[in-house]
C-alpha cells in the first residue's frame, strides 16, 4: 500500500483485491459513524448494516491500512495474559466476561469466514505456544492448567510431541490450542469490508477524520472533503489512531514487529515442518513467530522494525535462526519483508472508554487482533444499537491512561530488540 513493500509485504501480494470504494465527498447522515476499517471497525459496520443501521465507515488509507493487514496471520483465543491475570486486572465479573467472550473470539472469526465466503486461507488446525527452556516449560504447564479447567480444548505437549508437530527439536514443549489456527490477515478484513458493503453498509477510504463536532445529540465528523453526520460514533483505530480522538494511541506503546516470508519450500520441507499447518510462536521475551501460507512459504517474525539499520540486524538474524531451528533449509531467500506495529496497554490488557458522549471505542489488542477485533467489533455494534448495557459490556468504563516517556520506552524497544538480534542467535 502506498507503493511500500515495508507496510504489508506477502499479505498485499497475495490477497484479493481490497473492495471498490472511494473517498467521502459531501456531507451525509448516519445512525452510527465508524472511524478505522480494520477488524473491529468492519466487524462493527457489518453487524450494525445486518440489523438495518445506517453506518458509514471512514477510513484514513485504506481497508486493513492498519494492524489488521500487517500482522502474522494468528487466530489466537484469549489475551496474551494468562486467565488469572485478567481476573485480577479487571475483577471476577468483568474478567469473566472477558475470558468468555475472548475465549471464544477464534469460533467468531471461523463462522464470519464461513458466513460470508471469505477467501483468507483459513486453516483451524490449532496453534503451538512454543516453550524455551524450563521456564516456557512452566509457563506452557500453566496455561494449560488455567485454560482447561475452563473445559477450553487445549494440550500441553511434551518435547518429543511438539518435536513431531514443529519439525524441530528446540522445544521443551508446547500448548495446542485447538480453538486457534492461521489466516491471510489482510484477505480476512478485505473479506469483512466486502461483506460490509453487501449487507448496506458505506465505507470511504482516503477519508482521514479532520475534526469532530457536536451536532444536535450527535456528531458531525470532519474528512477534507465531507462530512459524516451521525447520532453515534464508534472509534475503531486502536493503536493507529490520532485527531480528534487520539487517546487510543496515547495509551498504548508500540512495539515493532517484522515479518520475513521465505519462497515456497520444496515438498519434502513442507512435510517436515509444521505437518499440520500450526501456527506458532514461542515463550521467548522478544518471541520468535512462524507459520506456512497457502503456497508453502514459511513466515517468520519477531519484534523489532525493518528500517535503518534494523532492516539488515533482522534479515540475518532471521536466517541464522531459520538454520538453527530447521537445519534443512539450509541458507533462506525472502520473497517479502514487512513491519507493522503492535499496540500494548501497561497491565496487557484491552480497554473500554467512552471518549465524549455517543463516542466509544475498545483499544489495547496487545497482539491479539484478529479475535477480538472481530468480536469486540460486534460487541460496540450491539451497544450502539441498544442491545448490551454499559455495564454488561465485558470491559469496565475507564479513564484513558497515559504511559510515562512513550517515546523513549518505544525507542528503546526498537534498539534493544535489534541489539539482542546483532549479538544473539536463536537461542
Amino acid at each position: 500500500m502506498l507503493d511500500d513493500p515495508l507496510t504489508h509485504g506477502l499479505w498485499e501480494k497475495t490477497a484479493p483485491p481490497a473492495p471498490p470504494t472511494a473517498p467521502l465527498v459531501g456531507d451525509v447522515k448516519a445512525d452510527v459513524a465508524v472511524v478505522g476499517c480494520g477488524y473491529t471497525g468492519l466487524s462493527a459496520a457489518l453487524r450494525l448494516a445486518e440489523s438495518g443501521a445506517r453506518v458509514v465507515a471512514l477510513e484514513a488509507v485504506e481497508v486493513g491500512f492498519g494492524g489488521a493487514g500487517r500482522n502474522v496471520g494468528l487466530v489466537n483465543a484469549g489475551m496474551w495474559v494468562l486467565p488469572s491475570d485478567m481476573i485480577e486486572a479487571l475483577g471476577s465479573d468483568y474478567g469473566e466476561r472477558a475470558l468468555d467472550l475472548l475465549g471464544n473470539a477464534p469460533a467468531a472469526v471461523w463462522e464470519m469466514i464461513a458466513k460470508h465466503a471469505i477467501a483468507c486461507e483459513p486453516v483451524h488446525n490449532g496453534t503451538l505456544h512454543c516453550a524455551v527452556g524450563k521456564a516456557g516449560a512452566d509457563e506452557i504447564a500453566e496455561r494449560a492448567r488455567q485454560w482447561g479447567g475452563r473445559g477450553a480444548p487445549v494440550k500441553a505437549l511434551s518435547p518429543e510431541e511438539t518435536a513431531k508437530r514443529v519439525g524441530s527439536a528446540a522445544y521443551a514443549g508446547a500448548l495446542l490450542d485447538m480453538r486457534a489456527g492461521t489466516i491471510q490477515p489482510l484477505a480476512y478484513v478485505r473479506g469483512l469490508g466486502k461483506a460490509a458493503l453487501a449487507a448496506g453498509a458505506t465505507i470511504h477510504t482516503g477519508s482521514a477524520v479532520r475534526a469532530a463536532e457536536r451536532a444536535g445529540a450527535g456528531w458531525r465528523i470532519a474528512t477534507e472533503r465531507g462530512s459524516v453526520t451521525a447520532d453515534q460514533v464508534i472509534v475503531a483505530t486502536d493503536a493507529y489512531g490520532g485527531a480528534p480522538w487520539p487517546q487510543p494511541r496515547r495509551e498504548q506503546i508500540h512495539l515493532p514487529y517484522f515479518n520475513f516470508a521465505t519462497a515456497p519450500l520444496s515438498p519434502a520441507l513442507q512435510a517436515a515442518i509444521l505437518p499440520g499447518r500450526e501456527g506458532c510462536w514461542d515463550t521467548k521475551s522478544i518471541l520468535t513467530s512462524f507459520r506456512f501460507d497457502k503456497a508453502g512459504r514459511l513466515v517468520f517474525g519477531s519484534v523489532g522494525a525493518l528500517r535503518g539499520t534494523g532492516r539488515t540486524v533482522h534479515r540475518a538474524w532471521a536466517k541464522r535462526a531459520l538454520r538453527k531451528l530447521f537445519p534443512d533449509i539450509g541458507e533462506a531467500t525472502f520473497e517479502s519483508e514487512w513491519y507493522g506495529m503492535i499496540g500494548m496497554t501497561r497491565d496487557s490488557v484491552p480497554r473500554f472508554h467512552r471518549l465524549a458522549d455517543r463516542v466509544v471505542t475498545f483499544c489495547g489488542y496487545n497482539g491479539r487482533g484478529i479475535g477480538p477485533g472481530t468480536v469486540f467489533g460486534r460487541t460496540l455494534a450491539d451497544h450502539a444499537l441498544g442491545r448490551i448495557a454499559e455495564k454488561d459490556l465485558p470491559l469496565p468504563v475507564t479513564t484513558p491512561e497515559t504511559p510515562s516517556w512513550p517515546g523513549v520506552r518505544e525507542a528503546y524497544y526498537e534498539a534493544g530488540a535489534q541489539i539482542a538480534h546483532a549479538f544473539g542467535g536463536w537461542a
